[in-house]
């Protein structure tokens, strides 16, 4: 091949302050590890001689540290989308110093291609082998996709290209990667069963879009899971239970029952508990990111296919997976993520999905994205793609954080992802509140039962006086957000006094 072998460093020097730099992989998986932190040390020895230097990034999904934690430690960042898990990047877009834009995933290759996000400048993607076949390169990527296909055929500078021999070769054939068409009148995507194959094993470029190849040696950035709780071993039998009660009521058949996991230790962890459970029927997965406990319950036989936009796993699962990648073919697919989260396949195959709330009001709204209502945690990701448009969508929590001084279920939600009209279940370690056919009334008593001992008291009381307005929803303005105030104040949401809210 004459594509040029380059340095991380030679690569940041072409990349210039005002830059929209399109970054592949999808969370840490498969994103590239060595442009941006050389990127990093170029944006600080540009401050140092008093010249602003900062690039906007949009990526599949989160991405590694040595991505978003390097950058916004270098205050490099001007705009970030769509989503991002790095506590660097978080403190800086929740202080402002970086212009952050929450995006749903299915919507982020679809608005690169729009121009919405505006004209990509370099795309960056990580691949574990090149090759040059009738004058066209084919990149074969890595654990992860994300929006690498629309990057490499939207960055009008040209791609970068680490290839990184950490990650096995042995993972090609793992992908199936898809773009999809522009609309109006785009063909329907022919996804019937969760691993059936409609694209290519490998994103094919011109040669003359390939600016260089960096040659790295180094592991995904994964994120060590936390162990379960006996809380959330508790959530995922209210999980099964219910998974088994839908099953024999004819609500969800047995024989084909599809199911989406969110991301996190806590979603983890109730998979786990939910593949322990045999009552239980061996199911597949369609989802954004297979994690840990997934990989786990595929080895065992208990999910029998999966689909996934990326293999969130550590170094060690990992290079396990690629050791033994044979056992997998034919029941293990990478997809894009605007196909990963596509809600046209979401619909078709009927799945349901599990993803996790910071809180849920009385009335069934949720929100999974801001403390307080004010500081982001991570953004959207993909969980209003499943919410809206699955069979089943279901959302898990403890029923309190912090000790017991925060309760999860609330009088209102201080920020709403997911309304009502969405949200068919709430399971917390007290039971679960299946929301469907319910009344407004009906929602919040099955969520007060559900809600942690203590606050049950403290939220039938807010619905007492509510009631006295009147309304098909009962609230009282002035004390709808009186748990979030009193924690705000004194620390502990159980100190409410309803007094100090009533006028």
């Amino acid at each position: 091949m004459n594509i040029p072998e380059i340095t991380a460093a030679e690569a940041a020097s072409l990349i210039q302050h005002g830059d929209l730099l399109a970054v592949g992989g999808f969370g840490p998986a498969g994103s590239p590890k060595v442009i941006t932190p050389a990127l990093a040390q170029r944006a600080r020895k540009e401050h140092e001689a008093g010249r602003p230097f900062k690039v906007s990034v949009v990526t599949g999904a989160s991405i590694g540290a040595s991505c978003d934690g390097e950058l916004a430690k270098a205050e490099a960042v001007d705009r970030r989308l769509p989503f991002s898990v790095n506590a660097d990047m978080r403190r800086a877009y929740n202080q402002g110093e970086v212009r952050y834009n929450d995006l749903n995933l299915s919507d982020n290759a679809s608005h690169l291609r729009q121009g919405l996000t505006g004209r990509v400048s370099w795309g960056i993607v990580e691949a574990c082998d090149v090759q040059e076949v009738q004058g066209k390169v084919r990149l074969y990527l890595t654990a992860g996709i994300g929006i690498a296909p629309t990057i490499c055929r939207m960055a009008e500078k040209g791609v970068f290209v680490e290839l990184n021999a950490w990650h096995s070769s042995k993972i090609i054939g793992m992908h199936d990667i898809y773009e999809i068409e522009d609309p109006w009148f785009r063909a329907p995507i022919r996804i019937t069963h969760p691993i059936e194959i409609i694209g290519l094993p490998y994103i094919e470029v011109s040669p003359d879009r390939i600016i260089g190849i960096v040659h790295t040696n180094l592991p995904d950035e994964a994120r060590t899971m936390n162990q379960g709780s006996a809380e959330t071993d508790q959530i995922g039998q209210h999980m099964a239970d219910f998974l088994v009660w839908n099953m024999k009521q004819g609500y969800m058949a047995s024989h084909k029952l599809i199911l989406q996991s969110g991301v996190g230790s806590g979603a983890n962890a109730v998979m786990g508990a939910l593949g322990r459970c045999k009552e239980v029927p061996n199911f597949q997965i369609y989802t954004e990111v297979l994690q840990e406990e997934a990989m786990r319950l595929i080895a065992e036989g208990r999910v029998v296919a999966a689909s996934t936009g990326a293999l969130t796993l550590s170094p060690e699962r990992l290079q396990d997976l690629y050791a033994n990648i044979n056992d997998y073919r034919g029941r293990l697919l990478i997809r894009p993520s605007e196909i990963s989260n596509c809600p046209e396949i979401i619909a078709r195959l009927g799945i349901c999905s599990l993803n996790t709330a910071v809180e849920v009001d009385i009335y069934g709204h949720v929100n999974s994205t801001k403390v307080g209502g004010t500081y982001m945690m991570n953004g959207v990701g993909g969980s209003c793609d499943f919410t809206c448009n699955s069979m089943l969508a279901t959302f898990t929590c403890c029923s309190t954080a912090k000790e017991g001084r925060i309760s999860s279920i609330v009088p209102f939600c201080s920020h709403v992802d997911h309304t009502e009209h969405y949200v068919d279940a709430i399971v917390t370690e007290y039971g679960v509140a299946d929301l469907r056919n319910k009344s407004a009334l009906e929602r919040a008593e099955a969520l007060i039962a559900i809600a942690h001992p203590d606050y049950r008291p403290i939220l039938r009381e807010y619905m007492r006086l509510a009631s006295k307005r009147g309304g098909h929803t009962h609230h009282l303005l002035t004390a709808a957000f009186a748990l979030h105030d009193t924690y705000r104040r004194k620390g502990d949401m159980r100190l409410v006094d309803w007094g100090e809210y009533i006028y």
